[in-house]
């Protein structure tokens, strides 16, 4: 896979463009919604917590990124500026999702291209389950990475067994929609039985469930070294 080495004089500019990008479609919504797509509102990540997503990512000095569902490209357009933010010489930002050019007809791809992050975002339009384990495979290694795709149990769950190998020891997973028992829950076997933490602070003050209280997106430290517990050890964990 190629990295991508930032030009100088980026620093102001090109995150100020992506900026620019999200402030538009967070206030005026995506150009188009093609026929029978998915609400923006109901599945786009805020603006705010884009914004606290992509603090986190900053103070990681993240500069490779796995994310999982594209969508409306609200989240994918915070990580890439953070990746412009963090000053690191090669970026790359992995976006796994196989209904862009389906369902969303392309929409979130072109509002990155209209950001200028062709070059550093590499989109992938197959399941997730399926080529995160070819990364797995080939020793593929991230700082940290973004959970927005399937909502199911299982996929969830094979997504961060394989993150789990992907993300560097000491990075950062982070989820949209753990509000939703079957995220939550594929969460839980990971702190329950891996070790993996709650970011204190993290996304503190983000979207929560207006009937419940519960955060709507959740921010996870992995353990250091990476832990390989005995099958005789396993925790229930829901």
């Amino acid at each position: 896979m190629n990295s991508i080495v930032q030009p100088d004089g980026v620093a102001g500019q090109w995150p100020d463009r992506v900026a620019a990008v999200r402030r538009e479609l967070a206030e005026h919504g995506p150009p188009r919604r093609p026929d029978g797509a998915p609400d923006f509102a109901t599945v786009t990540l805020p603006e705010h917590d884009c914004d606290q997503v992509r603090d986190l990512l900053v103070d990681e000095r993240a500069g490779t990124v796995v994310e999982v569902g594209l969508g409306y490209a609200s989240s994918a357009l915070a990580i890439s500026e953070a990746l412009l933010r963090t000053g690191a010489r090669n970026l790359r930002h992995v976006v796994i999702d196989p209904f862009q050019f389906t369902a969303y007809d392309g929409v979130g791809w072109e509002l990155l291209r209209s950001g200028g992050l062709d070059d550093i975002v590499e989109l992938v339009t197959e399941p997730s389950q399926r080529f995160l384990a070819r990364l797995a495979d080939a020793g593929f290694t991230a700082d940290a990475a973004f959970v927005d795709g399937s909502h199911h149990f299982h996929n969830v769950f094979v997504d961060l067994h394989f993150l789990s190998e992907i993300v560097r020891p000491g990075g950062v997973v982070l989820l949209d929609d753990v509000w939703w028992p079957s995220v939550g829950s594929a969460v839980a076997y990971f702190e329950t039985n891996l070790g993996w933490r709650p970011v204190p602070g993290a996304l503190a003050d983000g979207s929560t469930a207006p009937a419940t209280g519960r955060p709507r997106a959740g921010a996870y430290r992995l353990p250091d070294p990476r832990p390989t517990p005995d099958f005789k050890e396993f925790r229930p964990f829901c």
